[in-house]
């Protein structure tokens, strides 16, 4: 059975697991982690990276550029404009053209403000950004955003660091009807079973960081997000049965004596 890689922008990756940076106990389980998980794409977020300050040890010393591609997030933005400073920031420290992309609605759910993401997406897409929104579960809005220019798209699964999993798989299969770029889960994902779920429906790559960095064993745990992606994909492309409502016998019955 053969697999495309996954495409975002120009670039192509065989891993369809993007890790996060953030909430690990220190650097040295976080370096176990990643290379446990088999990402190839790293997640940073820019503003809690101390930029003014003296030269010191940096999240960005313990994450081999050689070998990740790091993608700047703009976490804790509330505003457009916000988020769009931040980019430029990544992107003039050298990171990467590519961005996730996320401005905040709400402090409580941490619920994203899709009307203020879209105006970004828009103006980052004009300035040559390979933009990767984080935004709702919702197919309209992840269709406006992939007309807008957006190299993917990154519905919630469920809200972020929730561990729900993916709360309305409906909405989420019609996302991969509505757009005809990559769709990247995001946020919400608690362990191994819900990153299966969300590969067997179709969606082309998960994002995680909670679910691995807040397990008891965060570097055990990337693995098994790693084989569940594996194996959520290689069944997804195998084609499931169907589901039926009355039993139906594994063995032939044609021929049987009775």
């Amino acid at each position: 059975m053969e697999d495309k890689a996954l495409k975002i922008g120009k670039k192509e990756f065989k891993s369809r697991l993007l890790v996060g940076t953030g909430k690990y106990a220190g650097f040295d389980i976080m370096k176990k982690a990643l290379e446990a998980s088999g990402a190839e794409i790293v997640t940073v977020a820019i503003r809690r990276l101390d930029l003014d300050g003296p030269k010191k040890e940096s999240l960005l010393d313990h994450i081999d550029q050689n070998k990740y591609t790091i993608l700047p997030n703009t976490a804790g933005c509330y505003t457009a404009e916000e988020a769009i400073r931040v980019a430029r920031i990544a992107r003039g420290m050298g990171l990467s053209d590519m961005v996730k992309l996320e401005v905040i609605g709400d402090e409580k759910t941490l619920l994203p403000d899709t009307v203020a993401l879209l105006e970004a997406t828009k103006i980052l897409v004009k300035e040559g950004f390979v933009v990767m929104p984080y935004t709702n579960d919702d197919p309209i809005m992840a269709k406006r955003l992939a007309d807008a220019g957006a190299a993917c798209v990154m519905p919630l699964a469920a809200p972020i660091g929730s561990g729900m999993g993916i709360l309305n798989p409906v909405t989420m299969r019609f996302i991969l009807e509505a757009v005809s770029v990559p769709v990247i889960v995001d946020a919400g994902v608690g362990t191994a079973s819900d990153v299966a779920i969300a590969m067997e429906l179709g969606c082309d790559g998960v994002l995680m960081n909670t679910g691995i960095a807040g397990a008891k064993d965060p570097v055990a745990m990337a693995r098994a997000m790693r084989l569940a992606v594996e194996a959520g994909r290689m069944a997804y492309l195998a084609g499931r049965i169907p589901k039926r409502q009355y039993a139906s016998p594994s063995s032939p019955t044609e021929g049987v004596v009775r």
